[in-house]
């Protein structure tokens, strides 16, 4: 049996995760689309790209272009551990966008998910993030964040709107280098137990809304 990773067109990526991911959305603003191959045959995609959170990693005193999320895990039926297929994702976009050092992840425990890829691979734990607010609005639910964008702080619109609740989400990180890894190991926390996802093949939640619009690029930054 052979694997296969490499850089992939957004047509293929999105018909990855409108198959093969719970959410059947691709997320916002710039991504980059890593193929998955077994055997020859597409069965997946790996998707890094900038948070919706404009400042994801001031956290870790890390610029913008410095931290990128990893939002999409969307695969077929496969034989090869998920653990193994993000390790290498993680090499390739190492390797393509060198200014990064920091990877951010979610596991979704509303969808059944504890992050148990993200401990087979040595991902750090850092707790829960705040709980999710979405809106229900024009067919679909929206984070509060995308929501904000749209309508900025219109109580109006919000009062109007059907909201839902939704549980903290847990959050990993993937230092890239080693002085950013003595950063952040203080802030290691036990993991999460396992709890149903053990079988999962589609993962990360992520905090982007749903979207058409990531580019078809092969380059996440552009560094010199």
């Amino acid at each position: 049996m052979s694997l296969r990773l490499d850089w992939c067109s957004y047509e293929a990526a999105k018909h990855a995760v409108m198959n093969w991911h719970y959410s059947e959305r691709m997320p916002k603003f710039k991504q980059v689309y890593i193929g998955v191959w077994e055997n020859d045959k597409f069965i997946g995609v790996v998707i890094f790209g900038l948070s919706v959170t404009p400042y994801l990693g001031s956290k870790y005193m890390l610029k913008n272009t410095e931290c990128a999320e990893l939002t999409r895990i969307a695969l077929k039926k496969h034989r090869v551990p998920v653990s193994k297929i993000v390790a290498i994702a993680l090499k390739l976009i190492r390797n393509q966008s060198p200014g990064l050092r920091l990877i951010i992840s979610y596991a979704d425990p509303y969808h059944g998910h504890n992050g148990s890829i993200y401990q087979a691979g040595n991902w750090i734990y850092v707790g829960t993030s705040s709980k999710v607010r979405q809106y229900f609005w024009r067919g679909a639910w929206r984070n509060d964040t995308s929501m904000f964008r749209e309508f900025g702080l219109n109580p109006d619109l919000r009062k109007t709107s059907q909201y839902r609740d939704l549980p903290p989400k847990y959050k990993y990180l993937y230092p890239l280098n080693q002085d950013i890894r003595k950063q952040i190991e203080p802030l290691a926390q036990s993991y999460p137990k396992k709890n149903c996802d053990a079988g999962v093949i589609s993962s990360t939640s992520s905090f982007q809304d749903g979207g058409d619009g990531a580019e078809p690029i092969a380059s996440l930054y552009n560094y010199v």
